[in-house]
Formats: C-alpha cells, structure tokens, sequence
C-alpha cells in the first residue's frame, strides 16, 4: 500500500503519554522521513492535564481529537487513536505512520500496520515497553528528540557535562566516549558480516539498515553520537573508507580482532 505516495506520512499523538516539550524536536526528526499530511493529538481536553498543549498545537497545525474519559482508570484515547489509525489506513495514503506513545497497547496496532507494507515509525520514553519498539520498523526515544541524551544500560550516553557544583568532594571527570556495549558491539558485527560482500567491505547505509531490523532503537544519537558514520568510526571495530566510484558511499570492513 501507499507505494504512489512515498513519504507521505499520518503522525498521531496519544496526548497522555507525551509533552509538549518534545514536539520541536518531533517534527525536526520526522521530517527526515517525509511529510506529515495529518497530525492529531487524541485526549479528554477538558481536564487539566493537557493544558500546556494549546500554544504547541496551533503553532504546528495539530488537531486536538477529543476523547471522553468514560470510566475511572480506562484509557478511552487509544481506542479512538487506534481506530483512526485503521480508517486512515485503509484509504491507502500513507507510506508511514508516526505513532507517539510510551504505550505498549500500541504494539498490536504498529504490528497490524506493517502487515500492510507500510512503514511505522514509533517515538516513546525509555521506558516504553518491548513489544512496542520491536512492533516497530524504527524507534526513537524522547531524551534524544530533545538533544538532552541518556544512559543506556552499560553504555555511557555522551551528553555535554554540566557545569560542576560546589561541592565539598572531588568532582568527578567526564565519562569518555568509550563507545558501545558488549550487546550493541556484537550487533555491530553480525549486521556487517550480514551486509559484506565477497572481499569484507560493507556499504554503511546497508549495515544501518540491517541495525534497524535488529533492535528498532539502535541510534547513533542514544550513544551520543550524531550519525551511524561517527559510531563506527570510534567503535574502533572496523575501518571504514570512502567507496572509489561514489565518494559519498561510505565502506566499513571488521577489523581483524573483531571478527
């Protein structure tokens, strides 16, 4: 589906489940994936809790959805943004879908959506539960749209040090950028293996891609670095060099202690 209409995407929002901070850095990072044709926000806006999302939503033409609370402690959003998700679906318009939620209720949906050749692309906390992420053809996380950064487990997220404080200890050294950890490591190296051809060498964009089917998650930005081009370089797994006949396609190959 939507093959005559690459890059046309429908971005929902499930209101409860994000803020407005991270719009701004949403829109940037979808942009990268095509055109947002339909934006909507789902949640009962007439509570409080979702006050802080008027100024955002007019600056960047999102529709509010209304949806009512029926019942104490049921969340009657996800129903109305899934059932939207399939009416929009099916008029066969859209090459993907952004779907912003830390929910995993979402999984099935991205899932069923991918069914039908069409892309999802699913922005969260990091606290998003598994099924979610992996329902998805690629996940980004909040901390990352806002370029604050975040620590992965055993992987140190090189953000900017924070000005020291008066303290009366020692303050502590900045981390280095020591690069991966021993998961994302071996992931690195099976998606080149996967991706070489007969002398070594593997196209990045290639190695990317094959990165993305493995965990959805895997970005360059979550390690601090700004491209996948940057990682691998201080990765310090492979060589990497630019292809003769095309000097933007860039070529890494597994060092021999890595393989």
């Amino acid at each position: 589906m939507a093959t005559e209409n690459s890059g046309t995407l429908a971005l929902l929002i499930d209101g409860d489940n994000a803020s407005p901070k991270i719009v701004v850095g949403l829109m940037t990072e979808i942009a990268n994936y095509g055109t947002a044709s339909v934006k909507r926000i789902y949640g009962d806006w007439t509570g409080p809790n979702l006050k802080g999302w008027k100024e955002c939503l007019l600056e960047h033409s999102i529709q509010p959805i209304q949806q009512f609370a029926y019942t104490t402690g049921k969340n009657a959003t996800d129903g109305a943004m899934i059932i939207d998700a399939m009416d929009l679906l099916y008029t066969g318009r859209f090459s993907g879908f952004c779907i912003v939620s830390s929910d995993s209720d979402f999984a099935r949906l991205a899932a069923r959506i991918r069914e039908q050749a069409v892309t999802v692309y699913g922005f969260g906390e990091r606290k998003t539960p598994r099924p979610f992420i992996k329902a998805c053809d690629k996940f980004v996380y909040f901390d990352v749209l806002s370029g604050q950064g975040a620590e992965m487990e055993g992987v140190v997220a090189h953000a900017p040090p924070k000005p020291a404080e008066a303290k009366p200890v020692a303050a502590k050294a900045a981390p280095k950028k020591t690069g991966l950890n021993k998961a994302a490591r071996d992931m690195l190296i099976k998606a080149v293996v996967a991706t070489a051809d007969e002398d070594g060498r593997a196209n990045l964009a290639r190695v990317g891609d094959h990165l993305a089917k493995q965990a959805p998650d895997f970005d360059a930005r979550n390690y601090g670095f700004p491209r996948l081009s940057d990682l691998v370089k201080a990765s310090g797994l492979v060589t990497v060099e630019r292809a003769a006949d095309n000097h933007k396609t860039i070529l890494v190959r597994l060092k021999e202690a890595a393989q």
